[in-house]
């Protein structure tokens, strides 16, 4: 969905509006938005909240300043000249780029990277200098390797690549340039923390490295401008925002992760979405995972500043099961319904699901993985499946957890999590007794979008908030707080961690990437 949310200073929504709009999914694996649909609704959600928040007594000129979160590694091609896109935008979740992936890790064994002039690094060297520059592994996830399969598969934008017109972005950097003007501005611009999930980001320069633009056979006239998360990009060019400053740009999960405050070092929030995103901040440290997370540019406070890193685990499929469940085996009528569905059960009944339905991400990171059902039986019923998708979510957040453990040498006291999924109890009762952490849930969860706010509010010194200050956001969002904590033995969980890891294995590797057909 779309949502335009307008807080005050202490993180009350004073109007909202959030619209749904048109997923695509033309194939197996494919997942795909309409860019144009994405502004309109952003256009739609705008107007219906100062609507709102007129008939609340406020005025269109309370607004100070906006923000804009995304979803990071959503991929955009447009043409400079006409400022359309060139195709529809491929989803972050999309599987598509298998064959790419497996060209492209064929090509990085056999060529390499260029890490330094005349000096190149391939095969297991050449994997460990991409995590180095970039923090990321080669992955369907990441948006160069989708940009790479538009470019070889739609004409229209490896013309608008090799006529140096097409425009490449991630949503933020699409939004922002309507917003400013779309063509006749040009301002063409990208934001560090959803930079860093494109695979051409140099997380330590922040910088666009120029060997892997060359790596994918990228034009250098394709890029974005890079920017900081916080600071004043210009002001909206029209309707009914027109004149106010945008000052916040950044990638959801880094969004949340400001919005639950976590802005020192070993804080960690994880948001329940469509997928589920696991940060833990780092600091002013990039932190080289060895147990498959990833390193991820937490923020960058304002142009120049000193950036935050964080580690990173994503699960591809959380909220999405649900949706699945609701939508395609309509077992729910409501998202909102499976937990009083799984509530009605006391345990799963030995059903385990896997629920890779575009492969796995972090810890596994095996895009071949099949989506798995698991020890069916007569006896398993609705309920049980139901609670074997939260199930799914619970088990995946501690395959992160036990991963960041062992990278950070720390042990997670307490987990903050947002996002549509948290609203229902039964779910985060699931997650406390399968991970063994208190979990806890704030009263005001649209985290994202108030991280997004907290960025934007920063640029302009509003309310005196301060990134690099977290006792400046003292009075953000401290509205009661729930707790959940585990009410199983240790021994139950261990035997359900590892039956949960069978079922992982049962479903690995279901698929392999075709490198003959990239």
């Amino acid at each position: 969905s779309v949502r335009f949310i307008l807080f005050n200073k202490y993180a009350d929504i004073v109007a909202q509006h959030q619209l749904e709009f048109p997923q695509y999914y033309p194939h197996p694996g494919w997942h795909e938005h309409d860019a144009e649909e994405i502004q309109q609704h952003a256009d739609m959600c705008i107007a219906e909240a100062l609507n709102s928040l007129e008939a609340s007594g406020f005025s269109k000129g309370s607004v100070k300043v906006i923000g804009i979160t995304n979803q990071r590694e959503t991929t955009v091609a447009w043409s400079r000249s006409t400022g359309k896109p060139l195709c529809k935008a491929i989803v972050w979740a999309d599987s598509r780029t298998k064959n790419t992936v497996a060209h492209y890790e064929q090509k990085l064994g056999q060529d390499g990277i260029q890490v330094s002039p005349g000096v190149w690094k391939k095969e297991k060297e050449g994997v460990e200098a991409l995590r180095e520059i970039t923090g990321l592994p080669l992955s369907t996830y990441f948006s160069a390797i989708k940009l790479r399969w538009m470019i070889d598969n739609y004409p229209d934008v490896s013309k608008a690549h090799n006529a140096d017109d097409l425009c490449f972005g991630t949503i933020e950097s699409w939004i922002v340039y309507n917003l400013l003007g779309g063509a006749k501005t040009n301002i063409h611009i990208s934001e560090v923390s959803n930079a860093s999930r494109t695979l051409l980001l140099n997380t330590t320069t922040l910088r666009w490295e120029q060997s892997l633009v060359e790596f994918f056979g990228f034009r250098p006239s394709i890029l974005p401008k890079l920017v900081s998360t916080s600071e004043v990009y210009g002001n909206i060019a029209s309707g009914p925002l027109t004149g106010v400053p945008i000052g916040g740009l950044v990638g959801d999960q880094q969004g949340a992760l400001i919005g639950n405050k976590c802005l020192t070092r070993g804080e960690a929030k994880c948001t329940y979405g469509t997928g589920a995103f696991l940060l833990f901040c780092t600091g002013h440290d990039i932190v080289k995972s060895t147990h498959g997370l990833l390193s991820t540019i937490a923020y960058q406070p304002g142009p120049g500043a000193k950036p935050v890193y964080a580690l990173e685990g994503s699960i591809a499929v959380a909220g999405s099961a649900v949706k699945w469940l609701r939508d395609q085996m309509k077992i729910i009528s409501s998202a909102g319904e499976i937990n009083s569905l799984a509530a009605q059960e006391p345990d799963t009944g030995g059903v385990y699901f896997v629920t890779a339905f575009s492969g796995l991400l972090a810890p596994y990171w095996d895009p071949g993985a099949a989506g798995l059902l698991i020890g069916i039986s007569q006896y398993t019923n609705p309920s049980h499946i139901a609670r074997a998708a939260l199930e799914a979510n619970a088990f995946q957040t501690r395959a992160i957890i036990e991963s960041m453990k062992l990278d950070s040498g720390s042990d997670l006291k307490a987990l903050r999590v947002d996002g549509g999924m948290t609203n229902g109890d039964v779910a985060m009762k699931i997650l406390a007794d399968i991970g063994g952490f208190r979990v806890i849930r704030p009263e005001m969860r649209e985290s994202t979008a108030l991280g997004s706010a907290i960025c934007a509010g920063a640029a302009i010194n509003l309310f005196g908030w301060d990134l690099t200050k977290p006792e400046s956001l003292s009075d953000v969002n401290t509205k009661g707080n729930v707790e959940f904590t585990a009410h199983t033995t240790e021994e139950a969980r261990q035997i359900k961690w590892e039956k949960w890891q069978l079922a992982v294995e049962r479903s690995r590797k279901w698929e392999q990437g075709d490198i003959g057909k990239a």
